[in-house]
């Protein structure tokens, strides 16, 4: 291996004619224009400033290829939604940087710049490992920076527990809500399923017989139901497969949007949030609908086990979270019947 006098740092000849960028222990890269010229010039500061090393391996080169992985097309509709925005805040800072540079770090870094929105900047990290573990699979990296940066925990101002649905609220969406926005409510609420399973209902999943039944397969925790609708649940139900102008395939989701394709979980929140806007009813959401269909539950006398059976819940902390509220009501109203028998 030759150095020559006067040449640029890193160059070694091997041989006569055999030019290689050599740093670290390694030949980074060989020289196919002689030196002294200006395209061995331009090869060499693209190799030692790392700019051709970033357009093979950039944060965007990495993304474009995990897309068309299956650990990408296998994700949910919801949890694709939550990953894009990540990665387009990737993209945005440092779409043509080189991602085999990325230090725990810079990650602990981009949560922190993100911490006046706590959701987002946990889902930093986590987007960012899922990269990492491509980025290995593709040999680009061997260890993941990512894995294992700790959540930032919510302040306590800023957190906002969920409002069960009072009566009186149920009631007047029930009356002044209009078509479309009735059939989400009435889906939330005969359900008791999260929000995000909502969208994935379709008219195959809906056997209108008898009292009628929905079946889903969770998408947290993957649990499996078929579930009695109930009256007010069919009814909508109904109502919007009669409103259609044809009978939909098994595979059309029931909730879609204005142009006929499936409606997103972000479109179904935006929609029932200027709804409950205009009805005055902000202060219950989405996910109060679910804590809406436990306390009926609850209320109809059943016990955690046959909650868990509607709901899917897997342990029973939730439920009793969930029902304990309705129980006491229902407790203390029993115990004022008696008192006022003494």
């Amino acid at each position: 291996m030759v150095r020559k006098a006067g040449r640029k740092p890193y160059v070694r000849e091997v041989k006569p004619g055999f030019l290689y960028f050599y740093r670290g222990g390694k030949y980074l890269h060989r020289f196919t224009a002689p030196e002294d010229t200006a395209e061995f010039d331009r090869q060499y500061w693209e190799v030692r400033t790392g700019k051709k090393a970033a357009s093979r391996t950039s944060w965007k080169a990495l993304i474009e290829d995990y897309r068309r992985s299956d650990r990408w097309t296998k994700l949910k509709p919801r949890t694709r939604a939550d990953y894009e925005a990540v990665m387009a805040y990737i993209i945005k800072k440092n779409g043509d940087r080189d991602m085999t540079r990325l230090t725990r770090k810079d990650v602990v870094e981009a949560q922190r710049k993100n911490e006046h929105r706590t959701r987002f900047a946990n889902y930093i990290p986590a987007v960012m490992s899922v990269l990492c573990e491509h980025a290995i699979d593709l040999g680009w990296i061997k260890v993941n920076p990512a894995k294992g940066v700790r959540k930032l925990a919510v302040p306590d101002e800023r957190k906002q527990p969920h409002l069960p649905w009072p009566d009186a609220a149920v009631a007047k969406f029930r009356a002044e809500a209009g078509a479309l926005e009735r059939l989400i409510f009435e889906i939330g609420v005969g359900s008791v399923q999260r929000p995000g399973d909502w969208v994935g209902f379709t008219w195959g999943d809906y056997n209108p017989e008898g009292d009628g039944t929905l079946r889903l397969k969770q998408n947290k925790g993957g649990v499996e139901l078929t579930l009695p609708c109930t009256p007010q649940l069919k009814a909508a139900l109904d109502a919007a497969k009669a409103a259609l102008p044809f009978a939909p395939m098994p595979s059309r989701p029931i909730l879609i949007g204005k142009r006929g394709q499936p409606m997103l979980y972000r479109s179904l929140a935006e929609i029932m949030l200027a709804e409950r806007k205009r009805l005055g009813l902000e202060d219950y959401d989405l996910h109060a609908l679910r804590y809406r269909g436990v306390q009926e539950l609850a209320l109809s006398g059943c016990d955690d086990d046959e909650i868990a059976s509607y709901s899917g819940h897997m342990t029973k902390a939730m439920i009793q979270k969930y029902a304990g509220e309705a129980r006491q009501k229902m407790r203390a109203k029993q115990a004022a019947a008696k008192r006022s028998r003494t």
